[in-house]
């Protein structure tokens, strides 16, 4: 909802004074009073389509951004949400602005605003998959890219647009973009895309579009020329603040298994199987494919094991969670859809049957959050070509990766 810079008298003037720059340290972002939790997607209004969409995406429970933010976009009030990536804010911005869609109408209803050509296509596709049983219309519209295309797909009609300011803005001045139905727009990484250069741009697409679009600004910083921003765009916002859960690998004791070829990982594995039932463990492969293979190999040699990853249909994975956290279940191998938010007090043992692709992911397989600050081990099944990986996780996270005992006295 547009509003012209300082509406309102004394909110106005508030306002101005909290613009001066000397104060601009001294501003305590915080969560509005009357914002609500909501702890269930099942319970925030949505559409069944749209719910269909999230389970079948992987997601169970909403992170706290999405518990906080999606109801306020809802119901159409202007949003700023100060948050990190890692903490669920691009679903919580796709989710709303899928809610609020008019599929009937074949017309670009929500514009979505980001950094980068791979932020705005990684968006896009989010969209279209939290969407799939929707039939949205969702395109990238992205510098670097066929002018003619991005033509050709918006006349096609597009129910929503992410992409770049740059190019986004080209689009509306050649009439390909049109605006008149637009209800929504939605700013990500505003403080990157200032960084960047996009201010003027941002300016020129807020221009053309209707004077009751309803601003959604997400930004991990809040500097003076975000919240000059949000004065000119905003009404009245609806303010969030939610800070990431820092992960941490203290009190846990990390382990690595030296294993020549990726055939010797089995072995390995069923020589520990014992330790592994003690309490509870999580088995981390990098592809669906390789957790079915080795659940199977695993039950081949009459191990008892479970398995989940994201191809599996929602009911199926929720009774599987629910033998694991009830302990009927012992050893889960799992992908790391369930690295994030998966968090059952008695697993105290991680392996990463496969050392994940980033290092982010690391922390989010073995890492506990300080909350709970509970112990654990992880053990790394680590090839000769993996050795280079393990070395820059021991220097990105300021940690220590030892050789494990040969006699497996790794308690914690």
């Amino acid at each position: 909802m547009s509003g012209s810079a300082g509406s309102g008298g004394a909110t106005g003037s508030a306002r101005k004074r909290l613009m001066k720059e000397e104060d601009m340290t001294k501003v305590e972002f915080e969560t509005s009073e009357e914002v609500d939790v909501t702890p269930t997607f099942d319970t925030m209004g949505l559409r069944e389509d749209l719910l269909r969409g999230i389970y079948a995406y992987g997601f169970e429970k909403p992170s706290a951004i999405q518990q906080r933010a999606i109801k306020q976009i809802i119901k159409g009030r202007d949003v700023i949400a100060q948050s990190q990536s890692g903490t669920g804010k691009t679903a919580t911005f796709s989710i709303s602005v899928l809610q609020c869609l008019d599929i009937q109408v074949r017309e670009t209803q929500a514009l979505i605003l980001a950094p980068t050509r791979e932020l705005a296509v990684q968006i896009q596709k989010g969209l279209l998959a939290l969407g799939d049983y929707m039939n949205v219309q969702c395109h990238a519209c992205i510098g670097g890219t066929n002018v003619g295309e991005d033509i050709r797909k918006l006349d096609y009609g597009q129910h929503v647009v992410a992409g770049t300011p740059g190019r986004v803005f080209d689009m509306i001045r050649r009439r390909s973009l049109r605006t008149r139905a637009i209800k929504m727009l939605v700013l990500d990484e505003a403080d990157e895309m200032l960084n960047k250069g996009f201010k003027e741009q941002i300016y020129d697409v807020y221009r053309y579009l209707p004077p009751a679009t309803q601003v959604v600004l997400i930004s991990a910083t809040l500097p003076h020329e975000i919240l000059e921003m949000t004065n000119k765009f905003m009404t009245d916002p609806i303010r969030i603040l939610v800070k990431r859960d820092e992960l941490t690998l203290e009190g846990i004791k990390q382990f690595f298994v030296a294993v020549e070829r990726e055939e010797w990982k089995f072995d390995t594995l069923c020589d520990l199987y014992d330790t592994l039932t003690i309490t509870q463990a999580v088995i981390f492969c990098n592809t669906k494919r390789k957790v079915d293979w080795l659940t199977e190999k695993m039950r081949e040699a009459n191990f008892t094991v479970s398995s989940m990853h994201g191809d599996m249909p929602q009911k199926e994975r929720e009774s599987i969670m629910k033998e694991f956290r009830s302990g009927t279940s012992r050893v889960l191998i799992s992908t790391d859809v369930w690295a994030r938010g998966l968090d059952v007090p008695q697993v105290s043992l991680i392996i990463n049957y496969d050392l994940p692709n980033n290092r982010e992911l690391y922390i989010h397989r073995i890492g506990r959050s300080g909350r709970y600050g509970r112990k654990g081990v992880a053990i790394n099944f680590v090839k000769n070509d993996d050795i280079r990986i393990l070395r820059d996780i021991e220097q990105y996270y300021s940690t220590q990766i030892d050789e494990m005992p040969m006699n497996g006295e790794c308690g914690p």
